[in-house]
């Protein structure tokens, strides 16, 4: 039987996401203002931000279109900013399943929804899902820009990205924790470029 989760064991899981996050702050700086600046160019033309990922990449999807498409921040008022989950739509994931498998379904809709000026984020922590994979091999074909928040190596999306981030760590529960907030750095970068009078 392990060690139990006592205080120790709790602080310790603190310590290691903030020195990951410390990691991010001393060399990924670039990274993120780099990705941060494709993303305010595609909401300022009012091009479509779509997102794609699995289990909990799937959520940090969801949960980074919602603060687009709402607002990042209470008390803001402003209008609203054009992303769209891949991960949400249960008739088109499972349609797409059955008839093109499931490593197809985030690549149709980037098929049906993408085009020029438009860019996808595509969230991996191992960087090697195949149907990220396959969603970021479509954007390049419609010519769709691609920008990577991935983990460990960055695996082969590294490498097909535009720009990407990598989240120093091979844990992913750290790297999630650190995807989350590169995403909201990017919904504030967006916000006040977009709307500096409201800052």
């Amino acid at each position: 039987m392990g060690k139990p989760f006592d205080n120790d064991r709790i602080a310790a899981r603190c310590i290691d996401s903030a020195a990951t996050k410390h990691m991010l702050a001393n060399d990924h700086t670039d990274d993120i203002r780099r990705c941060g600046e494709i993303l305010v160019t595609a909401a300022a033309s009012r091009r479509l931000i779509m997102l794609c990922g699995n289990g909990g990449s799937a959520a940090d999807a969801q949960h980074l279109a919602a603060e687009l498409v709402v607002r990042l921040r209470g008390g803001i008022e402003r209008r609203a900013i054009a992303a769209l989950a891949l991960t949400t739509d249960s008739s088109v994931l499972t349609a797409g399943g059955n008839d093109y498998g499931f490593d197809n379904v985030f690549a149709r809709q980037v098929e049906a929804f993408g085009g020029s000026g438009d860019v996808l984020i595509a969230i991996s922590t191992s960087g090697t899902s195949s149907n990220v994979v396959r969603a970021v091999e479509q954007a390049r074909r419609s010519d769709v820009s691609v920008l990577g928040l991935l983990g460990g190596s960055g695996g082969v999306l590294r490498e097909l990205c535009d720009a990407s981030v990598v989240v120093p760590s091979s844990i992913t529960a750290r790297i999630q924790e650190s995807h989350i907030l590169i995403g909201h750095i990017w919904c504030e970068m967006i916000e006040e470029a977009l709307f500096p009078e409201l800052f």
